[in-house]
């Protein structure tokens, strides 16, 4: 009999389905990647340990969503680059004009998640907590505590603050 820690990783499947939906509706989907060696992206737009990369049609070139990386070709500062992405390493996926998405658990081990995406860790798992994460809104006006060396996303057309999307622990 097969336990959960057998299976393979959902979160491939779940940011592949995330991604279509953004487009199919007319949204920028949105990665959030928690970076390590192992990420392939130009440290230049690393922010406290992570990096948020548009991944939509018109922003990269060779997009593939496999099961163990994702990668592309994409521009930075009007230079080209190569991204390879573990997708363990991505901590959540969102459309930039609404804020909808899903958060995952970050797996240090370097394994896939075997959690099934899920946004809270099991009773019994082991390891250093960590900050949740939380996706905050763009629409907020400097000074209510954007960080003013933190590049921002372009503003969505329309009014109204965008929802946070948090993962709780």
């Amino acid at each position: 009999m097969m336990n959960a820690q057998d299976y393979p990783s959902t979160r491939p499947y779940l940011i592949r389905a995330l991604y279509e939906w953004c487009t199919d509706n007319g949204f920028t989907p949105y990665l959030v990647v928690r970076v390590n060696d192992s990420v392939q992206v130009p440290r230049d737009y690393v922010n406290n340990g992570e990096i948020v990369l548009n991944v939509s049609y018109e922003a990269t070139s060779g997009l593939q969503l496999g099961n163990d990386f994702i990668e592309f070709k994409a521009r930075f500062g009007g230079k080209p680059c190569d991204l390879l992405v573990p997708v363990h390493r991505v901590i959540a996926i969102y459309a930039r004009e609404n804020g909808q998405g899903m958060a995952f658990p970050l797996d240090d081990e370097g394994g896939g998640d075997k959690s099934g995406g899920a946004l809270t860790r099991s009773a019994g798992a082991v390891g250093p907590e960590r900050p949740p994460v939380q996706l905050q809104s763009v629409d907020r006006p400097a000074g209510e505590g954007a960080d003013k060396d933190t590049p921002q996303p372009p503003h969505p057309s329309g009014g109204g603050r965008r929802p946070a999307l948090k993962r709780i622990k």
